[in-house]
């Protein structure tokens, strides 16, 4: 039986669309959602880990999304898949952020929907190719709706085009073209290619601003090494909830002075965070940086929750997980 953590398998990013090649084809173009990307395992017992990018497990933030594969799989069974909040007809990565709770009171629903099948009873699938695992997907969520159901995908270039452009109002990022020929691998991969409507970039949050239990700001790291305070100033809750997510998934913090920040306690175990560039702005990734090399929401703020942190506005940080 597979059982977490496994690392997930990723996109490297494309500037446009990926052509389809002529028959037989061989791309499937599929949306990419707004969400938080998890592996949810079906283990004995009726248990199910919804395990995050970062290796958390979100099932107890998401009780209802856990309870369908319990209800639904036989233990043994792995999925992959991004679990998407919606609200006012759209996708809201923001109220994911919020507690279950505060979903079920504001009436916004979550859904988790599915894209890859790396298991099935008995048998690690991970080494076959894509189309196969598609079609093992399809028997095993068979007439499954919400919460539980497949990403759309196609195999015809236009209609991946068409998504690309039509349904960004309703908060789809892009589309993932992937070969249907590809394996299962852990990390990135040329065989899956992205292509979003905002420029993103891995980045590790490795600092807090401020006291440790209630920081004035975070610190991330893209891959091009810069440091990155995000700004304004957290308000005295945010800088609560931000200090308890950190001591809860960070692991043990050091003591440090930064000769622009002064003291910043640095995180053993930097969670993964994604910097996003929206589009309207500049494309560069340090270009997200305003007024002294900082982060600016502009009409926006961070928004912490049980799921992650979030710098929302037109030139933004997202903490997913």
């Amino acid at each position: 039986m597979l059982v977490p953590p496994v690392e997930v398998m990723r996109p490297r990013s494309a500037d446009g669309v990926p052509a389809q090649a002529p028959p037989p084809r061989e791309l499937q173009y599929s949306l990419e959602l707004d969400g938080f990307r998890a592996l949810a395992f079906a283990l004995e017992g009726g248990r199910v880990v919804l395990q995050s990018r970062s290796r958390r497990d979100l099932s107890p933030e998401f009780p209802d999304i856990a309870a369908a594969p319990a209800r639904l799989l036989p233990p043994g069974a792995v999925l992959d898949g991004e679990l998407c909040a919606y609200r006012e007809g759209r996708l809201s990565f923001t109220d994911l952020l919020r507690s279950h709770a505060d979903r079920v009171q504001a009436g916004v629903p979550v859904s988790y929907i599915v894209f890859d099948l790396l298991a099935v009873p008995g048998r690690d699938v991970r080494a076959l190719p894509l189309r196969d695992r598609r079609e093992l997907l399809g028997t095993a969520l068979g007439e499954a709706g919400p919460p539980l159901q497949r990403v759309p995908a196609t195999q015809d270039e236009e209609t991946a085009r068409a998504w690309f452009r039509d349904l960004r109002e309703a908060g789809v990022e892009g589309i993932v073209a992937k070969s249907l020929g590809s394996t299962y691998r852990s990390g990135s991969t040329w065989s899956w290619r992205k292509v979003r409507h905002s420029d993103t970039v891995d980045a590790e949050l490795i600092g807090l601003v401020g006291p440790a239990a209630r920081p004035r700001a975070l610190l991330v790291r893209p891959a091009d090494g810069s440091t990155l305070p995000t700004t304004p100033r957290l308000t005295p809750a945010q800088a609560r909830q931000v200090g308890a997510l950190v001591a809860e998934t960070g692991g043990a913090l050091t003591a440090d002075t930064d000769p622009e920040h002064g003291p910043v306690p640095r995180i053993a175990r930097p969670p993964a965070v994604e910097l996003r560039q929206v589009a309207g702005g500049t494309r560069r990734p340090r270009s997200c940086g305003c007024g002294g090399g900082g982060v600016r929401g502009a009409e926006g703020g961070v928004t912490v929750g049980e799921g992650g942190i979030a710098v929302v506005g037109r030139r933004s940080v997202r903490a997913g997980v």
